[in-house]
């Protein structure tokens, strides 16, 4: 009995919180006005995984009521900041990020876009022992504080690319690739025991064009010259004041020193949280007013039908593109692409939609991290393409694969009887390979696809098939040499990608436009009413893992667009 008793009171008390929780954010939600003080600096904490725009937890909001950071989030209060006279500087907190160069590119422009208004912006470490990518962000701010016990690594970007062949064989697996053309290693991990020549030209390049943008930026926001910077980089590791010394920080202090650090004329400073001031109204500012430009956000890899879990559904962004082509009150289209491409299928579902769009409005593509093979496949019909000089673009190539795992079901004992009512109506089996007439049929379906794809590309780019073809090839490249070949128009982020879609659209650069986002964040109070949530996706880390979880996903489609698979390069 006291046994019982003890889990009802457990139940109750687990009940008692979820509705504590539920109507701290009810609470919220009815948009309760925000007093803020009249001097105060914005606090941003900024660590984990960083996305553009961060699904809905409905456990963080409802029992520790914590919103996701998200790219969209920093934009829209950053830029909201910038014109609010009682903000008068940025704090961020910076901790580990998990995202790649081309986010971290993103967050530093914003900041240098607030920092145009003449408020500053500090950034404070605590401990970073491999800081790279946080580290050329934190050297867009005014200040870089650290903790004076604090670890600052900076080494350089590079990294290990494993290469699986030999393990998968040791257990009787094999995975058998079709692929268009010998850039298009996205399986490369899985096949070969290290890189072909044409891998390691695409990752030598990548790697060192990254690097060279780093060092370049980096070390002009320190007034250091580069071959200063670099040697910093060779000595690797810095603590407190020996990072103060080496010029690679400003000041070295204890978090409860900041407070007279961030002092306007000997006034103190009230904190107000990014959380918090994310509930301050956008009308305030004026920014967001009149006409009207959509954000529609694509990220992950892609997969025909509707959007599940993780994966983009060319359905589902296709719907999104047609909804903001059919609002009269929008005037141009922002395509916000974070994808390494997936289905042939799916990519082109999202591609028709745009160009269908293009016709009515302007579409623009803003591109993320990454944007390649059948990201960008999707992104190749707008009216214009802005990258950052990171992102990983381009990829156009088509590839097709399957696991015959034959070898591990003899090893294990499985045996199995084939029962057919065709000669290739098991071609997909995991039971045995592909035979030669299979694959010959393979690589013939797989290069129609990338002819597909060339002529959209040409189409779409304004160039000659034979012209994309030769930067083709299931080549990866930065933005920064993108741009060169022609396959995107600008470099930038989000606010360029803004500047241009109103240009397009002949409306003023100094005339507020309201922000429509897609996917739609559906409140609380809608999803207790039985109202139906936009899937946002997550985009999959590009590691061992990530590939599997992709390849599981996409073994039903038949020809994908999808480029290589790489651990991220600190």
């Amino acid at each position: 009995m006291k046994r019982k008793t003890i889990i009802w009171l457990i139940i109750f008390l687990f009940f008692l919180i979820i509705l504590a929780g539920l109507a701290s954010f009810l609470y919220l939600e009815i948009k309760q006005p925000v007093s803020l003080p009249s001097a105060a600096y914005l606090e941003i904490k900024l660590r984990g995984q960083v996305m553009d725009r961060a699904p809905v937890d409905l456990f963080s909001q409802l029992i520790m009521n914590i919103q996701p950071v998200s790219l969209h989030d920093l934009w829209v209060n950053l830029r909201k900041a910038k014109q609010d006279d009682r903000i008068r500087c940025v704090l961020f907190r910076l901790g580990p990020l998990v995202c790649d160069w081309g986010k971290v590119n993103e967050i530093r422009e914003l900041v240098k876009e607030f920092r145009s208004s003449g408020k500053k912006v500090y950034f404070y470490l605590d401990e970073l022992p491999e800081a790279d990518r946080e580290y050329y962000l934190a050297t867009s701010g005014d200040y870089i504080i650290l903790h004076p016990l604090g670890w600052l690594g900076i080494n350089g970007v590079g990294g290990y690319i494993p290469f699986f062949k030999n393990t998968l064989e040791k257990l009787g697996v094999r995975v058998e690739v079709e692929h268009v053309e010998e850039y298009k290693t996205a399986y490369n991990t899985f096949t070969e025991e290290g890189f072909t020549p044409a891998h390691k030209e695409m990752m030598f390049s990548l790697t060192q064009d990254i690097f060279k943008e780093y060092v370049s930026q980096a070390a002009t926001s320190r007034h250091l010259s580069e071959e200063t910077f670099l040697a910093r980089l060779n000595h690797g590791l810095f603590q407190g004041e020996e990072a103060k010394e080496a010029g690679l920080v400003d000041k070295v202090l204890f978090p409860d020193q900041l407070d007279d650090l961030l002092k306007e004329d000997g006034r103190e400073l009230k904190k107000v949280t990014l959380e918090t001031y994310a509930r301050v109204g956008e009308k305030m500012t004026g920014l967001y007013r009149g006409k009207r430009v959509a954000v529609v956000y694509a990220q992950g890899a892609i997969i025909a039908g509707e959007s599940i879990s993780s994966f983009m559904g060319g359905e589902t962004v296709g719907r999104w593109l047609r909804q903001a082509r059919e609002d009269n009150r929008i005037k141009a289209v922002i395509l916000r692409v974070d994808s390494p491409g997936g289905s042939a299928v799916g990519s082109d579902y999202i591609w028709r939609e745009v160009i269908l769009t293009r016709k009515q409005k302007p579409v623009v593509v803003s591109m993320s991290d990454v944007a390649g093979s059948g990201g960008y496949w999707i992104s190749m019909g707008a009216s214009k393409i802005v990258a950052h000089p990171q992102t990983l673009t381009g990829s156009i190539g088509v590839l097709a694969a399957k696991f015959d795992l034959s070898e591990l079901y003899k090893n294990i004992g499985v045996t199995a009887e084939r029962l057919v009512s065709s000669e290739h109506a098991d071609i997909y089996t995991t039971f045995r390979p592909l035979s030669a007439e299979e694959k010959a049929r393979l690589k013939e379906e797989i290069r129609w696809t990338y002819d597909q794809f060339l002529l959209r590309a040409a189409e779409g780019r304004g160039q000659t098939k034979e012209a994309i073809d030769q930067v083709g090839r299931g080549r990866v490249w930065t933005g920064n040499q993108a741009k060169k070949v022609g396959l995107v128009d600008e470099l930038g982020g989000l606010t360029r990608a803004l500047e241009m879609a109103k240009q397009l659209a002949g409306i003023p650069q100094d005339e507020p436009v309201k922000i429509e986002v897609w996917p739609k964040k559906v409140s609380l109070i809608s999803l207790l009413l039985g109202r139906r949530e936009e899937v946002t996706s997550l985009t999959p880390r590009p590691t061992f893992s990530g590939s599997l979880e992709v390849l599981k996903r996409l073994e039903r489609e038949n020809v994908w667009a999808i480029m290589p698979f790489w651990q991220s390069l600190r």
